[in-house]
């Protein structure tokens, strides 16, 4: 049994985001909402500028969470279902297809991205797929309100530190055997592929093709 990670942004959703993130906040987003999440775009500009795209994009990320602030798990729920419903039309089928294939070869499937836990579990519940997730957390206070923090961004380096952990918890690091996948399309998933046994590169853009093509990395186009 092999243990199978795909990344989401770029790999299994290959529309933008977040497009889709301003598509919905302009149907629900209140006033206050906007006011957070412009200003945290002109914190994430500068960011950018300073320290590049995806410090930019994570900027962006963790302004975009401060809009959560106070909400109950129902109304989180509700606002990722719309996401969910508005993007689903840009899922990567024959990626999915692959999935399904993993796991009738009884292969254990991990969604393993920097987005949201519950954007990821509406998705995955979408698309009828039974997955491990690990992905970037909402915190919630003791009323389990929506803090508008996030944790740690598992992005980079950050996904390898992840995956590592979770198979210590199940007792797999010590295996030598141990197949390990790694779907993803981006430079920042480099760290994830240089780890697996088994790295795919998913519909990749010229730079990160010549990457994989120096790797001898298999390339998965749809």
């Amino acid at each position: 049994m092999a243990i199978v990670t795909v990344d989401f942004d770029g790999t299994l959703y290959q529309g933008n985001s977040f497009k889709v993130m301003f598509q919905v906040g302009k149907k629900q987003f209140t006033m206050k909402q906007w006011s957070i999440l412009f200003s945290g775009l002109v914190k994430a500009g500068a960011v950018g500028l300073a320290n590049g795209k995806n410090a930019f994009r994570h900027q962006f990320f963790k302004a975009f969470a401060k809009t959560f602030q106070g909400k109950t798990t129902s109304e989180l729920d509700v606002f990722f279902q719309e996401l969910v419903d508005v993007g689903k039309a840009e899922v990567h089928q024959s990626l999915v297809l692959q999935i399904q294939k993993h796991q009738q070869n009884g292969d254990t499937v991990i969604l393993l991205s920097g987005a949201l836990q519950p954007f990821l579990r509406a998705f995955a519940k979408e698309l009828q797929l039974d997955v491990h997730i690990i992905s970037t957390e909402l915190l919630f206070d003791q009323r389990n309100l929506c803090t508008g923090e996030i944790g740690q961004i598992i992005n980079g380096d950050e996904k390898v530190n992840k995956l590592q952990e979770w198979l210590e918890a199940r007792s797999m690091m010590d295996q030598p055997s141990q197949e390990i996948w790694a779907y993803a399309d981006s430079e920042s998933d480099i760290p994830l592929l240089n780890f697996v046994t088994n790295p795919v590169v998913v519909n990749p853009k010229d730079d990160m093709k010549k990457i994989a093509q120096q790797n001898k990395w298999t390339i998965f186009a749809s």
